[in-house]
């Protein structure tokens, strides 16, 4: 199906509303005026109103099942996604009714919207009553005071046709009884609970059929809900609660400002005001995110997310701007409190107890976190002192605060879908009254989330295209002579206790611990991406944490006492200590000042990766060593794996607008791409002159020796890797060559020990690069993992060994089974591509003489 291959413009899917009808039905012009005193100078509010009205009460449709047939006939682009119009028909969340929803951006007046419908839908007679329905009591609290204000608008009342059959519609809530004429406005855990509750009297025995329902941040009506507390369950009856024969709904509107399914866009969207317009027009605040950062740990993050705080303080200082730290559960969210109050205490020099009482505040579903649901409700007031929010990313919704100017999503999981993103975006969207053509809000991302980001916040902004690599299966296709078969080998896996001799272990500390050398502080930098185009720097004055040598040394003494370290001996100097006979403090402070001496450090501070390290010294000496847990793997029969089952592989065009990602493909590229969309949006990156020079590559054909149409690389290394795979002086030594997918091709187990040494993560990579080069009859796969210069981590060093390991036991195999094939692998890195395409050309890399600085130092 083409909708597999292609992601939709978001525009092209809503559904249009006839807007030529017979007025006789309908009389919406004698409302006009009270629109322009509803809505101002916001002339899309005025649009969904009257687009709403025209679908529900002008006759010409029955359902939504109408409008989709109609659509499909006309729209085009629907008829790619759904071939039949019975296809879509399946996907329709609420079917043969008259319903649909509105997806209003974020700060974009959802509210009034939702009441001009309800207002005029009364005022015409078209429906008896109104319900109004919510996931929360925020948002019941906050919708009814909305209501409320506007149904006793003076302006607005003498502004309602005289001719309308109700003019001054009850607010109301679920504890009465809901009479003709009423806007009932309750959280769906009335409809759940129905204990106290009026819904069943006012609304069963199918008086719901002249009932317009309006659902607010409807989302959650089709999204999976997880969860057992009694808003969950709540949620999760909504749908079936809507479709209840008992109650008979006719009218039903939902409306969001995330109107996804993950990353897919609802089915049943009658209009849209993207968030893109939003910014453009200024009735939103302007969005910027991370793009590239330099931070080296959390607490250079905290540092940077400080400064821009006391920044926001001093730019709009007349009011008290907020940051929002997002998590993805409600544990995450507590040991973010703890973490954030522990370094504002720092920064600030008042007490942790101080901090949580004046500062910091939690927002979850937990109960030790209901009280601040009520202070939070006021955060905006001038009186109050609150500066820092935790929250959990899907329980901020429906609170109408102005002052946010920072979002940090503290995990990918909190920020990786479309639905996600734009919660998270919307949670900062809105103006402040003091400041309404200036703001902007930050959203400090983890940089490495950048790319990917990139493309979920273009697309949710509209920019929806993606292109799709995918392999040459035509033998009319020149390239698909390029595949080749590749052997993987799987593992029985058992795990063996062994226990350790009692022989005694030495440790001979010759004079010093390497340290690094250290400063009191540095200048960073962050690079911020707008969402509208545009980049930004900001630099940063970090301060590095320090901890007096005494300190240490008191804590390396203490360990000495209470830990085991029984057959063990410490060599300091010309000395020898034991458990029994322990190294005076003095020789302790002597190895340090010496260790500090290398390295330029003086007085008597240590920062933290320094601690670390001395720390780590001694941990050997005095780690528990009874037992140890020994991995053994035996190797099965080499299993066999073509090029051509590499799966597909997509990437957004809005990555390429920024630095890092590359398309590359051939001369040939017209005959190439199969897919006529693809080949049309390829078309259409080419024609971009915004482009930056580094997202294309074209190649000659005859030199692009890979089994795919087109092919993506997202950092510069592997771009520069591939520029060096085509060059012809390379490309004629090469028989063929594939780039991996990040999974589901070529894994690769191994095993990473945490930096505590108590646990071990067992994980799987796929290497970056297979080349085939034959001599002798012998068909040489050369394995290449892609990484930056000195990427020198823990898990790159477990990654190496594992790979090693594997690919000498994958020679062995194939070696026993007779098939003519060798692996050599290497972890490579631009500073050695040089070296690498040399010793290919001169036969020295398959001759096993080739080895990268990565390959030496991983190895160490």
């Amino acid at each position: 199906m083409l909708h597999d291959k292609l992601t939709y413009q978001t525009k092209d899917l809503v559904l249009k509303i006839n807007k030529y009808y017979d007025s006789t039905d309908l009389s919406i012009e004698y409302w006009d005026r009270y629109l322009d005193t509803l809505c101002g100078n916001r002339e899309y509010q005025k649009e969904a109103i009257k687009n709403a009205l025209i679908y529900l009460a002008s006759k010409q449709y029955n359902s939504i099942n109408d409008l989709i047939r109609q659509n499909h006939s006309n729209n085009p682009e629907i008829r790619k996604r759904f071939e039949h119009v019975d296809e879509y028909f399946k996907k329709i969340q609420l079917p043969h009714k008259l319903s649909g929803t509105i997806d209003l951006a974020t700060g974009t007046g959802k509210s009034f919207v939702m009441f001009g419908i309800a207002q005029i839908m009364l005022g015409l007679g078209i429906v008896k009553k109104v319900l109004v329905l919510c996931p929360s009591i925020t948002i019941e609290k906050e919708l009814k005071r909305k209501f409320i204000q506007l149904s006793s608008d003076p302006r607005l009342s003498e502004s309602i046709p005289k001719q309308a059959i109700l003019k001054n519609p009850r607010i109301v809530d679920g504890s009465v009884t809901v009479v003709e004429g009423d806007i009932c406005i309750e959280n769906i855990h009335a409809v759940y609970e129905r204990t106290g509750s009026s819904i069943e009297d006012s609304f069963g025995f199918k008086k719901g059929f002249e009932t317009l329902v309006l659902n607010d941040e409807s989302h959650h009506i089709y999204n999976k809900t997880t969860g057992n507390d009694l808003q969950s369950k709540s949620i999760k009856v909504w749908k079936r609660f809507l479709l209840d024969d008992a109650y008979a709904f006719n009218y039903i509107l939902g409306f969001t400002g995330t109107a996804y399914i993950d990353n897919d866009y609802f089915n049943d969207v009658i209009f849209r005001y993207s968030l893109r317009s939003a910014i453009d027009k200024g009735f939103t605040k302007s969005i910027d995110y991370v793009g590239e950062d330099d931070s080296s740990n959390e607490d250079q993050r905290f540092q940077k997310i400080y400064q821009n705080h006391q920044k926001n303080k001093i730019i709009y200082r007349d009011v008290r701007p907020l940051t929002i730290l997002v998590t993805n559960n409600i544990n995450n969210a507590k040991r973010l409190e703890t973490r954030i109050v522990e370094f504002l205490s720092k920064e600030e020099n008042i007490s942790e107890e101080e901090i949580r009482r004046t500062k910091v505040i939690t927002v979850t579903s937990d109960k030790v976190h209901e009280h601040n649901l009520i202070r939070l409700e006021n955060v905006d007031d001038k009186d109050e002192t609150i500066e820092w929010i935790v929250s959990v990313s899907m329980l901020t919704e429906g609170w109408d605060v102005k002052n946010v100017f920072q979002i940090v999503p503290m995990e990918e999981r909190a920020f990786n879908s479309k639905l996600l993103i734009a919660q998270v975006l919307g949670r900062g969207l809105r103006l402040p009254d003091l400041y309404p053509n200036a703001a902007k809000v930050v959203i400090f991302n983890h940089s490495s989330w950048g790319s990917k980001i990139r493309g979920l916040v273009d697309e949710v902004l509209e920019i929806e295209l993606r292109l799709v690599s995918q392999v040459l299966t035509s033998e009319t296709q020149e390239r698909s002579k390029y595949h080749f078969n590749l052997y993987n080998i799987d593992y029985k896996k058992t795990e063996r206790g062994v226990e350790n001799t009692s022989e005694t272990n030495t440790f001979n500390y010759k004079g010093y611990i390497n340290l690094e050398s250290s400063v009191s502080n540095v200048k960073k930098e962050t690079i911020y991406l707008n969402v509208l185009g545009g980049v930004s720097e900001a630099e940063y004055d970090i301060k590095y944490r320090f901890t007096p040598l005494k300190a240490i040394i008191n804590k390396i003494y203490s360990e000495f006492q209470t830990r085991e370290w029984e057959g063990v001996v410490l060599k300091l100097a010309d000395s020898e200590y034991t458990k029994n006979n322990l190294p005076p403090r003095e020789e302790i402070e002597k190895l340090l000042r010496r260790s500090m001496e290398r390295v330029g450090i003086e007085g008597d501070l240590i920062d933290e990766n320094n601690k670390r390290k001395i720390f780590a010294a001694f941990n050997t000496l005095l780690r528990k060593k009874n037992k140890s847990i020994v991995l053994e793997r035996l190797a099965q029969k080499p299993y066999l794996i073509s090029t051509k089952k590499r799966e597909r592989e997509t990437l957004s065009v809005g990555n390429l607008r920024t630095a890092g990602s590359t398309v590359f493909y051939t001369n040939k590229y017209e005959y190439e791409i199969e897919d006529e969309d693809i080949l049309r949006i390829l078309n259409e990156v080419l024609e971009d002159e915004d482009l930056l020079k580094s997202s294309e590559r074209e190649i000659n054909a005859f030199d692009f020796k890979t089994p795919v149409d087109i092919l993506f690389t997202t950092k510069e290394p592997e771009r520069k890797f591939v520029e060096k795979l085509v060059k012809n002086d390379n490309s004629k030594i090469i028989d063929a060559w594939l780039k991996s997918t990040n999974q589901n091709f070529y894994s690769i187990e191994y095993s990473l020990t945490t930096a505590t040494g108590n646990h071990t993560k067992q994980s799987k990579f796929n290497p970056d690069f297979f080349i085939k080069v034959s001599k002798n009859g012998i068909e040489h796969i050369i394995v290449v993992e892609i990484k930056s210069d000195k990427d020198y981590s823990p898990e790159n060093k477990a990654k190496y060994k594992w790979a090693c390991s594997h690919f000498k036991e994958l020679n062995n195999q194939l070696e026993y089974h007779k098939i003519d094939q060798h692996y050599d692998f290497h972890f490579l890195s631009p500073e050695n591509y040089d070296q690498f395409f040399e010793y290919l050309k001169n036969g020295k890399l398959i001759e096993g003489k080739f080895i990268s600085n990565l390959d030496n130092e991983l190895n160490n």
